[in-house]
């Protein structure tokens, strides 16, 4: 009997012990982070491992269910930001088989679409749940049709795009700039000394440029991201396309392999792959980030969108000797107040820059991995700086290739642009007045698009020269 005692006691600790191993293996839920974009709102929960889940819906009231297998919440579901979303409220509660249930009580329907993602170098596991309004649910993407209008050669964006709003007869409209910020929300992009995160400063660059550009009348800046929440690749070129955009300028501040690495770069795409070893690098971890926003690579299943993948890609060569242009004339003006990588526009395969109608290019600021660059990048002189060459180039681009239609056009058929380079190096014996008047402009729009204080330049200081004023004008 002793023996028989000995046994049960045993086989009863064992279980205590096994049942106190499944306990501690349950994933935790740490907390749970909120953003919200303009036609969704993404829940992002933080965990200590990976995880399944599923997710349903309940109607009346509206609500949506998660249940995540062998998890406990550890964290705090209270405390988020549910100003302007249909989130009001979230409860948790663990169920019997060592499940954890979350609800999510709605003001609203919504579509939810779920997914998971592995560690990166800010956070670890993480459940992502997007819930996209109704009005904004994804949808299958249009079918791409071949415009037979469009010639086969490279063409410059004088030419109007069928996606663009047409011109009205009786007024000239404005060149659209759409302004890409990259990365964002749940994706930091990549992280500098002391933490600092690609995602926040170039939103804040972008923000800058948006403002120097629309303070110039005939033209106008859209910001694709405008805020701190996640857009995919693909649809950041749909937004622009939407916004009519005559130019597409992505800006970021990567990370290399080796922090030693420095200078601002910009780049178009390339069909036939990168060109250079860097230029590879950066476009992988690029096109990667799309992963973040649960897409991947997108499966052309039947013939009829193989057919419009080709075509796709046969008319993104049309716009690309645009894009090379008005690269270069940026990257010359970034190269008077920035370190260069390379002095000339690199190609590579990103697939923000894929889109077939509109001039693209990526610009990197600067590497955020390099100590040096990380700090510069974060003052806002720099900022400044960057703003004021990238705008030069934009505008010198479209001086030289203004759409049809448009009041830059308008400008430069009737004599009105003052011809040579709007980039004036000042030279000695040169004052600001004398160069307003050889550049018919006005002293305070020098100032004004050089953020100068009085009148005062130096030798060797490289001034914008702003576009004329006509007569009868503000």
């Amino acid at each position: 009997m002793g023996l028989r005692m000995r046994a049960r006691a045993w086989i009863a600790g064992l279980a205590l012990m096994l049942l106190a191993a499944q306990s501690w293996a349950l994933t935790e839920v740490r907390g749970v982070r909120l953003w919200r974009a303009p036609d969704n709102t993404r829940l992002v929960f933080d965990l200590t491992g990976p995880v399944q889940h599923s997710v349903f819906t309940l109607a009346a009231p509206d609500r949506i269910v998660i249940d995540v297998p062998r998890a406990a919440l550890r964290g705090s579901l209270d405390n988020l930001p549910l100003a302007n979303t249909p989130i009001t409220g979230m409860r948790a509660a663990p169920r019997d088989d060592n499940s954890l249930r979350v609800v999510i009580d709605l003001s609203s329907s919504v579509t939810p679409k779920s997914f998971t993602l592995e560690p990166n170098q800010e956070y670890g596991h993480r459940l992502v749940l997007d819930l996209f309004d109704k009005a904004a649910a994804p949808s299958e993407r249009p079918p791409v049709t071949a415009n037979p209008a469009r010639p086969a050669t490279p063409v410059s964006p004088a030419l109007p795009s069928s996606n663009r709003l047409p011109p009205q007869p009786s007024a000239q409209r404005d060149i659209i700039i759409a302004i890409d910020a990259g990365h964002g929300g749940e994706d930091p992009g990549a992280i500098g000394p002391g933490g600092v995160r690609e995602k926040d400063v170039v939103l804040s660059i972008s923000k800058q440029l948006q403002r120097a550009i629309n303070a110039e009348r005939g033209y106008r800046a859209e910001l694709v991201r405008t805020g701190d929440y996640f857009i995919p690749l693909r649809k950041r070129t749909e937004i622009a396309r939407k916004k009519g955009a005559d130019l597409f300028v992505s800006i970021h501040a990567d990370a290399a392999p080796r922090t030693s690495a420095y200078g601002a770069s910009v780049y178009a795409l390339s069909d036939r792959g990168a060109t250079s070893e860097t230029a590879r690098w950066l476009a992988d971890s690029e096109n990667r980030s799309d992963l973040i926003g649960g897409v991947g690579n997108v499966s052309l299943d039947d013939k009829d969108r193989m057919l419009a993948g080709v075509l796709l890609d046969l008319s993104m060569t049309a716009t690309l000797s645009s894009s090379l242009n008005v690269g270069q004339k940026v990257l010359s003006n970034m190269g008077s107040i920035t370190p260069l990588h390379k002095r000339r526009v690199e190609q590579a395969g990103f697939m923000v820059l894929k889109s077939p109608d509109i001039p693209s290019i990526l610009v990197e600021t600067g590497f955020i991995s390099n100590p040096a660059e990380a700090r510069k990048l974060q003052t806002a002189g720099h900022q400044q700086a960057l703003v004021r060459s990238m705008h030069s180039g934009i505008r010198q681009f479209f001086q030289e290739n203004p759409p049809p239609g448009t009041y830059i056009a308008w400008l430069r058929d009737s004599g009105r642009i003052a011809p040579g380079p709007r980039e004036h190096v000042v030279r000695s014996g040169e004052s600001l007045a004398l160069l307003a008047q050889r550049y018919q402009v006005s002293l305070a729009s020098i100032r004004s698009a050089n953020n100068l204080k009085n009148d005062v330049i130096k030798v060797g200081q490289t001034l914008s020269i702003p576009a004329p004023t006509l007569a009868g004008e503000p």
